[in-house]
C-alpha cells in the first residue's frame, strides 16, 4: 500500500507551497534569490537545438513564489518613485501587470508591432537574421512620466534597449528596471550600459 506524503503547511495564511524540481518545499529562510531559482526550470533544445531555455511557469503557479517576486519589484518602483510600470511582450506582461497593482501605479504594455489600436510609436532593433519592431501607444504615458521597466529575463539586451528608446521617446523617464533573472554570461547588461545612462537596472537573479 503506497505511502501517504502529508500536506505541506504554508509559512503564508492562503498560499499553498509547491515542490520545487528536486521534489523538495523551499526553506523560507533562504534568499530570495534561491528560492526563486528553484521555482525555474531548465528546458533543453527549446525553441530550438542547442538553447537552455528558462521555463518560470512552476514559479507562477506557486503563489508564495510569485508573490514575493511581485513585492521585490514593487519595491524597486516605490524606491525610484516611478508613477508607471511597462511590461514587455509576452511575459513581461505576466510580471509587469501585478507589480503595477501591488505599487498603486498604471501598466503600459510594450508590444510587437500591428497589435496596439490607434497612434502608436515604433522603435526597431536588430535580429541575429532581420529585424523586429516594438510599440507603445502614444498618449499611454502623462508627461513627466517616471518609468519602472519590467521583464522577466535579460539576455543579449537587444529587446529591452529598444524598450528604453521607445520609452524616452514617448517622453517619459525610465527611472529604473527591474527583472526576474540576468543571464551575465551573455552580456547584456554591457550591451545596455550606455542606453541605461546611470539608470538602475537590478535582476532578483543572476546567472
Amino acid at each position: 500500500m503506497p505511502l501517504l506524503t502529508p500536506p505541506l503547511i504554508s509559512p503564508h495564511p492562503g498560499r499553498t507551497p509547491l515542490v520545487d524540481q528536486t521534489g523538495i518545499a523551499p526553506d523560507e529562510s533562504l534568499p530570495l534569490s534561491q528560492r526563486l531559482l528553484g521555482r525555474i526550470r531548465d528546458v533543453p533544445d527549446f525553441p530550438q537545438e542547442g538553447i537552455v531555455f528558462k521555463d518560470i511557469t512552476p514559479l507562477l503557479a506557486d503563489p508564495g513564489a510569485f508573490s514575493d517576486l511581485v513585492d521585490a519589484l514593487a519595491d524597486l518602483a516605490v524606491r525610484q518613485g516611478a508613477t508607471a510600470v511597462a511590461g514587455l511582450e509576452a511575459r513581461g506582461f505576466i510580471l509587469a501587470a501585478p507589480v503595477a497593482l501591488k505599487a498603486g501605479l498604471g501598466f503600459v504594455p510594450v508590444r510587437k508591432a500591428g497589435k496596439l489600436p490607434g497612434p502608436t510609436l515604433a522603435q526597431s532593433y536588430a535580429l541575429e537574421y532581420g529585424t523586429a519592431e516594438i510599440e507603445v501607444q502614444r498618449d499611454a504615458f502623462a508627461p513627466g512620466s517616471r518609468v519602472l521597466v519590467v521583464d522577466d529575463v535579460l539576455a543579449t539586451g537587444g529587446t529591452l534597449e529598444a524598450s528604453i528608446r521607445l520609452i524616452r521617446d514617448a517622453g517619459a523617464q525610465v527611472v529604473a528596471v527591474g527583472l526576474l533573472m540576468e543571464l551575465g554570461f551573455l552580456g547584456g547588461r554591457d550591451r545596455l550600459h550606455p542606453t541605461l545612462d546611470g539608470v538602475p537596472m537590478e535582476a532578483v537573479i543572476t546567472l
